[in-house]
């Protein structure tokens, strides 16, 4: 992707992360490197712990060890208003109040600017203007969320986090619940945000390809680690597909995109069990 400038560019890294829901462990010793000003998948089975990561790298989950850093800084410190300012998650399932209008929804990442001293201002309004452009919604500005389709409303959803104008932005499988053709446009417009605004995205996907075109950078995860990461050109393979996937496939060059294009080979496939001594067909 070309490069883009420099003001919206930040690191987030997590080491050494044990990941937990009351008992059952999903992750530990998981390491993860987002690099600055770059999109980042994370890619892998049911399950894995990619939604888990983000979680922690949103501090929407607190590590039972080790720590999330960004731009050097342990996230565990910071104030939540401090940590809004920098960083904005969209969750999987978003849920809004009913009746709720685009332009409602999207002031509402503005959330974390506002103080007691610097009330809304004509500079919030311009910055909500600019995220209802940037995601094509300024012409759905005055309808409901209800009235819009999947689509629209993930263009909204991505419209509110944009608006919180941070350098970090997370996705939490943005492309859930929508066909094709909006799956490529939503992850288009995040790829054209960050190559005209120098965002650091991370985004969970479950389609391989996908993540493969519109990702600088992959971590493809297995049981709460990391099996391989970097740009999808140098660790998407056949073997990786298998390791990851249990699924027996071909890599080839994109012939629009000259990313790697996995192409199954069908039957039935292989899934190596956490601990398990072989492997167990589905």
């Amino acid at each position: 992707m070309t490069a883009a400038p420099d003001t919206h560019r930040a690191t987030l890294t997590g080491t050494a992360l044990r990941l937990a829901y009351g008992e059952r462990i999903v992750a530990d010793g998981l390491d993860l490197e987002i690099p600055a000003g770059q999109v980042t998948a994370l890619v892998g089975p049911n399950a894995c712990g990619k939604s888990t990561g983000l979680r922690a790298l949103a501090r929407l989950l607190k590590p039972a060890a080790g720590a999330v850093h960004l731009d050097g800084q342990d996230i565990a410190g910071l104030a939540s208003r401090d940590l809004a300012l920098r960083l904005s998650l969209l969750p999987q399932t978003p849920t809004a109040p009913d009746g709720i209008t685009v332009r409602d929804l999207v002031t509402r990442g503005r959330t974390p600017h506002q103080r007691w001293w610097r009330q809304w201002s004509s500079a919030d309004d311009a910055v909500v203007d600019r995220a209802l452009d940037a995601t094509g919604t300024a012409g759905l500005a005055d309808r409901t969320l209800d009235e819009l389709s999947g689509g629209q409303r993930q263009r909204v959803w991505i419209a509110m986090a944009l608006a919180q104008d941070t350098p970090v932005l997370l996705l939490d499988e943005p492309t859930t619940y929508l066909d094709l053709a909006h799956q490529v446009d939503v992850l288009e417009l995040v790829a054209d945000l960050n190559r005209t605004e120098g965002r650091t995205v991370v985004m969970v996907l479950h389609e391989l390809n996908l993540a493969c075109r519109y990702a600088d950078h992959l971590v493809a995860m297995r049981a709460g680690e990391v099996v391989a990461a970097g740009p999808p050109n140098e660790v998407v393979t056949a073997d990786l597909v298998h390791d990851v996937f249990g699924l027996r496939a071909a890599v080839i060059e994109c012939p629009i995109a000259g990313t790697p294009l996995v192409i199954p080979e069908g039957g039935r496939r292989t899934v190596q069990e956490p601990g398990a001594a072989d492997a167990r067909s589905l």
